[in-house]
C-alpha cells in the first residue's frame, strides 16, 4: 500500500457529482478526507489517499479526466 496526500479541486459542474464513491469502488483507492469546504461554485478535499501504487496512478488519472484538479501536498494536512 501507497499513501500520497492531495488537495482535490471540484468545479462547480462536479460537487454532486459522486466522483469519490467511484474512487473507491473502482478504483480501489482509501480517502482519508483531512478537511474539506464545499461552496455553490467549488469544492475543496485535502486528504491522503491509499492503495496500490498502480491503484493509485488509475484513481488519480480518473480524477482528472472527470476535470478535477489534483494537486500534491507536502508536510501536515491538517490546517
Amino acid at each position: 500500500m501507497t499513501n500520497v496526500r492531495v488537495r482535490l479541486t471540484f468545479p462547480e459542474h462536479l460537487i454532486r457529482q459522486p466522483i469519490i464513491a467511484r474512487l473507491v469502488r473502482e478504483f480501489d483507492v482509501m480517502p482519508n478526507i483531512r478537511r474539506a469546504r464545499v461552496t455553490e461554485t467549488i469544492g475543496e478535499i485535502v486528504a491522503e489517499l491509499d492503495g496500490a501504487p498502480e491503484n493509485l496512478q488509475r484513481g488519480i488519472a480518473y480524477l482528472e479526466q472527470e476535470g478535477v484538479v489534483v494537486e500534491p501536498v507536502e508536510g501536515d494536512i491538517v490546517e
